[in-house]
């Protein structure tokens, strides 16, 4: 225990000019007499440490000294490529190990490199979770990112559904997380002797696992050999774009403005958009195009038109635009008379 933190200390001290012994306190969570005494330990065994006295002093490394202590772990490495999503680190349970690796490549760069981690903290941030709602951590989360870390097959137990929705078990191969507007999905593939589709790659909410066990029903330790040619971010983006379309199960037709036509993608699912307006045609005389929307359901539809307000016409299907005309007489009616 000791030893590690007399290691941070000098990598503390290595990627900084000075600190004071209550700065060094605080990274190294024990008190300024401990700090004193680690200091005297570390000059006795030959790394020298010096201590500026007086209000403006500190510690410091003297001579240029470097340690060779900065080879980066596994881990560790592949931390370092999360660092900009600590919410993220935090939740997987990967926060300690980001945190050692930054210090470490902080304490391996040149001097005049050293204020390359704050200028980079200060000009990119990513904010993972969706506005207006509340992120909460899945409870398997650590499990299922120490199994897809280490390659470790799962036993899981999955309620499907939703709320009161039934619970099966899966013996799953985790192959990947992602974070999709503070929700977490897990990519993984269904373990060969396991069933139904055996072999085949998956996704599922992870805040739906009701118990993860580590190995499965394998020996302990066992891990899986993966699919050298899985792509985590080409599946997902698969996978994501086969279900936005699973869900467009019903079509309305409508007539568009100019300005109706722009700001569609930005109303309804941008790739059912974007299909509608490229298979519209020709604008009328009025400038106006009709196409034909894929959309979630005639109530969702009505949402998301209302936002278009005139410049958008339902012309199907017709409950659909009676529905729109009770709304325009009521809107009438409301800025007819007077405030």
């Amino acid at each position: 225990m000791r030893a590690a933190r007399l290691i941070k200390m000098v990598l503390l001290l290595q990627s900084r000019p000075s600190m004071t012994a209550a700065e060094l306190a605080r990274e190294l969570e024990v008190s300024e007499r401990t700090v004193t005494r680690d200091a005297q330990a570390l000059s006795e065994a030959g790394v020298p440490v010096y201590a500026d006295r007086g209000r403006a002093g500190g510690y410091r490394l003297i001579g240029g000294y470097r340690t060779r202590l900065t080879g980066l772990a596994r881990g560790e490495a592949e931390a370092l490529f999360l660092s900009g999503v600590p919410g993220a680190l935090r939740e997987m349970g990967l926060e300690d190990a980001a945190s050692a690796a930054r210090l470490k490549v902080s304490a391996a760069l040149l001097p005049s490199l050293g204020d390359a981690p704050r200028t980079a903290a200060q000009r990119f941030h990513l904010d993972a979770p969706a506005w207006f709602s509340e992120p909460s951590t899945p409870e398997s989360l650590s499990a299922v990112a120490e199994a897809v870390w280490e390659d470790r097959p799962v036993l899981a137990r999955y309620r499907r559904g939703g709320p009161g929705g039934t619970d099966v078990e899966r013996e799953l191969e985790p192959y990947g997380l992602v974070l999709k507007a503070g929700v977490w999905y897990l990519c993984a593939r269904v373990a060969e002797h396991a069933g139904p589709g055996p072999g085949s790659f998956r996704v599922y909410r992870v805040d739906r696992f009701t118990s993860v066990q580590i190995s499965g029903r394998r020996g302990p330790g066992e891990r899986f050999t993966r699919d050298a040619g899985f792509d985590l971010p080409a599946f997902w983006e698969e996978r994501a774009e086969q279900f936005a379309r699973s869900i467009l199960c019903a079509e309305v037709v409508v007539r568009l403005s100019a300005e109706g036509a722009r700001r569609l993608p930005y109303t309804v699912d941008p790739a059912s958009a974007r299909d509608a307006l490229s298979a519209g045609g020709e604008p009328d005389e009025r400038g106006r195009v009709t196409v034909t929307l894929a959309v979630e359901s005639a109530e969702v539809a009505h949402t998301q038109l209302s936002a278009l307000g005139p410049e958008a016409e339902v012309l199907a299907p017709p409950e659909l635009r009676a529905r729109f005309a009770r709304d325009a007489r009521r809107l009438g009616a409301m800025y007819s008379a007077s405030p």
